[in-house]
């Protein structure tokens, strides 16, 4: 193909794909702020209130290598329409716990299937983007992933406070339903390498199938960086209820605007120039933004934090997806990607609990001054990276 001709990107399959996705994260993570005040309602204890982030992310990590071994062999419409269906059913029973038992295995069973469901709609976003296109293309995809983690927390925490949660879980059930019929419109694409594969000519290693060798450290970053970001994650909304800012929302939406805005640039950037000046420039931003957020009295503080955020980690996660999928052969992208959310899950709830603990003896403004100090770690990692050894090059897949 002649290098002046850019291969397709914008396809009816990767819009729906992407869409669908949107709605997925969105019908999830209206959830997130919403869980922890409900159990806490049925008279949990603040451990069995902490073990509603903790048990998720274990059950996120432990199903992401049987699915990432599964995406060696299978097709992926029948994986991508499971994931979707298995996060609509555990959506729908959740009002059905009133005890609080019952209700923590409901959230380790909705960690299985939100493992399962982000590392097959990731690797099947790869297998649509051309590879001439992936840093740009996942870059658009991960705007869907991006806008569900900001927008929809404050749109659950809006319907929490003025409807029950009942009518909660009704609307987030139809967002999963939306998310559904889209993503059976896709036209997916299986890589040949996949299709020739079979099960009895592979052999299973949990281990194997948790870790790809060849793109670990990407993965080891997007840990430290999440790390930090579990902190604004759990407590964005105390801290501003703790400074009496009224408009905490306006945190989300300028994250929002700026994250649109930056996305497509940093795609751009990342297939012309590579990873590392661009994760080092976004990690900076962050790193000011949690600072920026720390001081924050005004809104206009939560305003300049959310611009911060919303450039730096808004193009920072799908960055380190793209540098992850960028060092794996085609064949093991599905390991990869469940590597690398697992990543994402494990920073984010490990930073979660440590810091919830750390809240007890701490104001929340030092909190997230001492978490922006793992954003300078992951900084200080893709250095050494960068000057470790030269990232190869994915060939193009032949069509």
């Amino acid at each position: 193909m002649n290098k002046l001709t850019k291969e397709p990107l914008w396809t009816k399959s990767f819009i729906m794909l992407m869409v669908g996705n949107l709605f997925v994260f969105m019908s999830f993570q209206m959830l997130i702020p919403t869980l922890p005040p409900y159990i806490k309602s049925l008279g949990a204890s603040g451990m069995e209130i902490g073990l509603v982030t903790a048990l998720f992310s274990i059950g996120a990590v432990l199903s992401r290598p049987f699915i990432g071994f599964m995406l060696e062999y299978k097709d992926r419409k029948p994986l991508v329409l499971i994931g979707a269906v298995a996060l609509l059913a555990v959506t729908i029973i959740y009002p059905l716990s009133q005890i609080v038992v019952i209700f923590l295995l409901f959230r380790l069973i909705h960690g299985l299937a939100w493992g399962w469901s982000t590392t097959v709609n990731g690797t099947a976003a790869v297998d649509v983007v051309p590879n001439s296109r992936l840093g740009e293309g996942m870059g658009y995809f991960g705007l869907s992933i991006t806008l569900g983690m900001i927008i929809a927390p404050s749109l659950g925490i809006y319907l929490f406070q003025v409807t029950t949660f009942t009518n909660l879980i009704y609307i987030s059930s139809i967002l999963g339903l939306i998310a559904i019929v889209l993503l059976m419109i896709v036209r997916y694409q299986t890589p040949e390498e996949v299709k020739n594969k079979k099960k009895e000519d592979l052999k299973f290693s949990y281990f194997g199938s948790l870790i790809e060798k060849s793109s670990w450290y990407p993965a080891f970053i997007t840990v430290c960086a999440t790390f930090g970001y579990g902190s604004i994650v759990t407590f964005i909304v105390i801290f501003g209820e703790e400074r009496g800012i009224d408009q905490i929302f306006l945190f989300y939406l300028a994250n929002a605007i700026m994250a649109s805005i930056s996305r497509p640039i940093a795609g751009k950037w990342f297939d012309k120039n590579g990873p590392r000046g661009l994760v080092f420039v976004c990690m900076f931003l962050t790193f000011i933004g949690m600072w920026v957020l720390s001081f924050a009295y005004s809104n206009l503080f939560i305003v300049i934090a959310g611009i911060l955020f919303g450039i730096g980690f808004g193009s920072l996660i799908p960055t380190l997806q793209s540098w992850t999928l960028q060092k794996t052969p085609i064949e093991r992208r599905g390991v990869a990607n469940g590597m690398f959310f697992s990543s994402i899950d494990l920073g984010i709830g490990l930073g979660g609990l440590v810091f919830g603990v750390l809240a007890q003896f701490l104001e929340i403004a030092t909190l997230f001054q001492i978490s922006s100090g793992f954003l300078l770690l992951a900084m200080i990692f893709t250095l050494f990276e960068g000057r470790k050894r030269p990232i190869p090059q994915q060939q193009p897949v032949s069509s």
